[in-house]
């Protein structure tokens, strides 16, 4: 066998770095900084196309760090604040964009020149939640787009301690940019497998296949589960067979009723569990919640995960009666991202297929068509201010 030593190829990349970095006025150690504008797309008020604006880098605080923007993945929470009247805890106008990639700029000795995921919820780290392994929940969270200015920008400032470093090994796949979708769309359903505590031989029901639901299917068949998708999209359907699943229900005009039954039929020919089926409800519709609650038996387990505004008239005594829970999952914790990275840089998990990329500057139309449904795949805008003087 022959070792092939990669040490010449990493200090190349640090060179490299190392100019780019000064060529942006940031060195590594000391001197002078010149003063780097931030540009982004901006959010005005509901409904309203994004405006272009610059804005003047603020003074770093303690803990900060400064990130040139690779990539920022377009979320439906992004639609639901800028369409649908959720409020944002960031006064008018705001960048939106929480699922960022990017190179490390300035900030903490220790992340300077680090390729990163930003974490999609920033937890403080000290509350008693955090403490407990709840950091996703931290009721002092910070998260970009919401909380302060986001990713659909050149750069962005946010706090470095959970910040994601990408390892090496994982360019060999993947761009930098690719890999936004992970700071929200691949952890968030990394948690929400991972809390339903789903093992080795259970019967995995994925309602919604889409830029997230894709990917809790993929996680539940790397985990050794049986995996069901149901969604009303053929495309998404048949896109499963590069992940190797064949299992697949399209519920376009059928009932709730139809759709348990050729669940259960299903289940009998795969053979597998009767009972204690994994549910998890990706769409963020009323019609996938009511679905995957009437799924929902014996030993069973629904993991909300998608959301949506609209209400359900439920009967709650279905979980006394199977011995069943539902369980809440929001966002992921900042300390299970190198998990994620760790099946990515194996090869296990996959993401090309999946996404799309778009400049920047595309940001009006891309926001209307993933409102109205147009995109099948998960957008990844890239910033593109060098070559868009507009």
């Amino acid at each position: 066998m022959i070792l092939i030593s990669r040490e010449p190829e990493r200090s190349r990349r640090n060179e490299v770095l190392q100019l780019q970095l000064k060529a942006r006025g940031i060195p590594r150690a000391g001197g002078k900084k010149k003063m780097i504008d931030i540009q982004a797309y901006q959010m005005t008020a509901l409904r309203e196309p994004f405006e272009r604006v610059v804005y003047p880098l603020p003074q770093l605080a303690e803990g900060e760090a400064l990130i040139e923007i690779a990539g920022c993945g377009l979320c439906h929470t992004d639609i639901s604040f800028w369409h649908h009247g959720v409020p944002v805890r960031h006064e008018l106008p705001l960048t939106l964009g929480h699922e960022i990639s990017g190179t490390v700029l300035d900030g903490p000795s220790q992340w300077l020149g680090k390729p990163v995921v930003v974490p999609a919820v920033l937890p403080c780290g000290e509350c008693d939640l955090c403490r407990r392994g709840r950091s996703n929940i931290c009721q002092n969270q910070q998260m970009p787009g919401n909380d302060f200015h986001g990713g659909f920008a050149s750069h962005v400032v946010v706090p470095a301690r959970f910040l994601c470093e990408v390892p090496e090994s994982v360019f060999y796949r993947y761009k930098l940019a690719e890999l936004a979708v992970v700071a929200d769309a691949i952890s968030t359903s990394y948690q929400a497998v991972k809390k339903s505590g789903l093992e080795d031989g259970d019967l995995a029901i994925v309602i919604g296949v889409g830029g997230v639901g894709i990917y809790a299917a993929q996680l539940a068949r790397i985990l050794g589960a049986t995996v069901l998708a149901i969604d009303v999209s053929a495309k998404r359907l048949s896109g499963l067979a590069r992940i190797e699943i064949a299992n697949r229900i399209n519920s376009t005009g059928k009932t709730v009723t139809e759709i348990k039954s050729e669940v259960k039929a299903l289940c009998k020919d795969l053979r597998a569990q009767q009972q204690g089926w994994k549910i998890f409800e990706m769409s963020g519709t009323r019609a996938g919640q009511e679905l995957a609650y009437a799924l929902l038996g014996v030993a069973g387990t629904l993991s909300v995960v998608g959301f949506t505004m609209e209400k359900l008239e439920i009967r709650l005594s279905n979980l006394m009666a199977f011995d069943a829970q539902i369980i809440g999952t929001w966002g992921c914790r900042a300390e299970l991202y190198p998990e994620v990275m760790n099946l990515i840089a194996a090869g296990k998990l996959v993401i090309k297929p999946y996404i799309e990329t778009f400049p920047l500057s595309q940001i009006n139309r891309v926001f209307r068509d993933v409102l109205v449904n147009k995109l099948e795949k998960r957008a990844i805008l890239i910033p593109d201010f060098g070559e868009n003087k507009n």
